[in-house]
């Protein structure tokens, strides 16, 4: 995208829309994104194990409970991180979001209860609220509405291929070395990485202000709205804002309940951890790497025909667990290849469905409220996954995830409006 430089501060080049233009800063929170996926991706393999054979857990629910205390930190940060903004720059945030993970890797390997590893949860997503939005955003804010899709696939694909690539390693450290300490160390590297690349990346408020100069909407008469009017718009009032932010809901909450369910699932039908490993690393591998031709596929066709039919391919894949357990690497391995292909095609179209819903003024309290709802389906689904399985069994629970899944996927293509971008 083609704009007219903006002023710039002294020593540094015109402030310019666009991904070319701005490809350094773009490519360095990439990279800071590669190391967000990767902290929570050491959790994705191990820890439900973790809950079940180290600490003896029973319930299900308790098992899951790192999950719901993770997706409701996580959502209500993403929620606070939105009005953040408008006090601090989004570097600070960044930065923020890096100092409070620091503990993170650490508590996993030598907590001495089941409750320190819930309390690590709560740090991971304060962590994750906050870096994981400020890297959409700042993303967003470079390169202008015309590649919206292209960079939230390019962003959510550093982040969840990383997630995979170290849920797959884990569950091979967790073969050779036992399921503490080693497999959580490697959290170190990231929050080392993750950190030092947030104290070089440049802020992006210039760009912001020069996207607020040339955006062909005027604001609605009082101005920019507040937080609470944002949420309320995001959340039910604006009917496509309303389709997108229950997709993204129900996305994560089949996502939060195969995150539990599947590793005790496969081990009660005789796979390994390294099985397991590659299972749990092959949906989100598919998930990251997916995103980039869905989110330029995203900018051509629309966002609206990728959100539906990755809902319906995701609730696809989870039935597919089921009717093939009898072969339980091919029922997991088919079954994360849906699952992966169909939320790499829903997760960019969601997050730039938002933006184009959304006045720049006021996107990143939209985008906030969205991942709100988005992360807060870890938690329901934790919820869900843990009350089912213990009552009705893993199968039940996951068959309910399939249905939840196909029904959102029908309300997003009733409730959806593609909007011109400009």
């Amino acid at each position: 995208m083609k704009t007219n430089p903006a002023p710039a501060p002294t020593g540094r080049p015109p402030v310019r829309l666009g991904l070319r233009v701005n490809a350094l800063q773009f490519s360095l929170l990439v990279v800071v994104n590669v190391a967000v996926g990767g902290l929570v991706g050491l959790e994705r393999t191990t820890v439900p194990l973790i809950g079940a054979h180290t600490f003896g857990l029973t319930s299900d629910l308790a098992v899951f409970s790192f999950i719901v205390a993770f997706g409701l930190t996580k959502a209500f940060t993403n929620l606070a991180a939105g009005a953040l903004t408008a006090r601090f720059r989004r570097k600070r945030l960044l930065v923020a979001g890096w100092l409070i993970g620091i503990p993170v890797p650490f508590v996993l390997a030598w907590a001495p209860s089941w409750g320190w590893i819930v309390a690590a949860n709560v740090l991971l997503g304060l962590n994750q609220g906050l870096t994981w939005s400020m890297t959409v955003n700042m993303k967003i804010d470079l390169v202008g509405p015309a590649r919206r899709g292209l960079a939230t696939g390019l962003n959510e694909a550093a982040g969840y291929t990383a997630v995979g690539a170290t849920a797959l390693l884990t569950g091979y450290l967790a073969t050779g070395y036992g399921l503490r300490p080693v497999p959580e160390l490697v959290g170190v590297v990231f929050v080392a990485a993750g950190l030092a690349l947030a104290l070089v990346v440049r802020d992006t408020a210039a760009h912001v202000a020069l996207e607020l100069d040339r955006h062909p909407r005027p604001l609605a008469a009082g101005g920019t709205p507040g937080p609470a009017a944002v949420f309320a718009r995001t959340s039910w009032r604006d009917r496509s804002l309303r389709g997108v932010s229950q997709a993204g809901l129900v996305n994560n909450l089949n996502d939060g309940l195969t995150w539990g369910v599947f590793p005790l699932l496969f081990t009660d039908h005789g796979l390994g951890l390294a099985a397991v490993g590659l299972i749990k690393g092959l949906y989100p591998l598919l998930w990251g790497i997916g995103q980039i031709p869905a989110g330029h596929l995203a900018d051509r066709v629309g966002r609206k025909p990728l959100i539906v039919t990755g809902m319906l391919v995701q609730a696809a894949g989870l039935l597919l667990a089921l009717a093939l357990l009898d072969t339980p690497l091919l029922a997991g391995g088919l079954s994360a290849v849906a699952l992966g292909l169909g939320t790499a095609m829903v997760y960019p179209a969601l997050i730039a469905s938002v933006s184009d819903h959304a006045h720049p003024a006021w996107r990143a309290n939209a985008l906030g409220a969205y991942r709100f709802w988005r992360d807060i389906g870890y938690a329901a689904g934790a919820l869900v996954a843990g009350v089912l399985a213990d009552a009705l069994g893993l199968g039940a629970t996951v068959v309910a995830g399939a249905v939840l899944t196909a029904v959102s996927g029908l309300l997003a293509a009733r409730w959806i409006t593609d909007r011109t971008r400009g």
